[in-house]
């Protein structure tokens, strides 16, 4: 089996230090979760997860540029401002969840309350979990790197020794 990792140094390339930019920070991941709750203005948005005036604005502000959050003027009173989640806010939903059930399991060691659960029939969510191209739930030994050439080129599963570029996750 070859060498086959994620280039490390090249972080340009990577999509999580982009996403950590945009979001990473603990202020930046509650206006979410709020905003996934519902809130969308200011005034709600200070009183709701107690952040200070000045960061809540410069975290909105930096929502906002990285289109995570829209915003608007209110249509029933023009000096207020709506902030809402976009297309590309709303794909951030599944992070939150996993993120929250992580901090469920390995942080508090408690179910959150309330429990998140399907409008259709009122169950709880299944854990967030990583599913191959058929549905499959996969761990991490399920997983390999593989160049993305042989990816875009290969519609059937390769053979043992056509492994050239596939290399395990988390193996050396």
């Amino acid at each position: 089996m070859g060498k086959l990792r994620e280039p490390l140094s090249e972080i340009a390339s990577c999509g999580l230090p982009a996403a950590l930019e945009s979001i990473g920070e603990r202020w930046s991941f509650m206006i979410l979760r709020a905003a996934f709750n519902g809130v969308c203005h200011f005034e709600e948005f200070l009183s709701e997860i107690g952040i200070a005036r000045n960061i809540l604005a410069n975290r909105l502000t930096r929502l906002t540029e990285a289109g995570i959050l829209h915003r608007t003027p209110c249509p029933d009173d023009r000096r207020r401002v709506e902030y809402r989640l976009t297309t590309k806010g709303l794909d951030f939903l599944p992070t939150m969840i996993a993120l929250r059930q992580w901090g469920e399991r390995w942080a508090t060691g408690v179910p959150s309350n309330p429990v998140l659960c399907d409008e259709r029939d009122h169950l709880p969510i299944l854990p967030v979990s990583i599913h191959g191209h058929d549905g499959r739930v996969l761990s991490h030994l399920d997983l390999c790197w593989i160049e993305a050439a042989d990816v875009a080129t290969s519609a059937v599963p390769h053979d043992a020794e056509d492994r050239g570029t596939v290399r395990k996750l988390g193996s050396a």
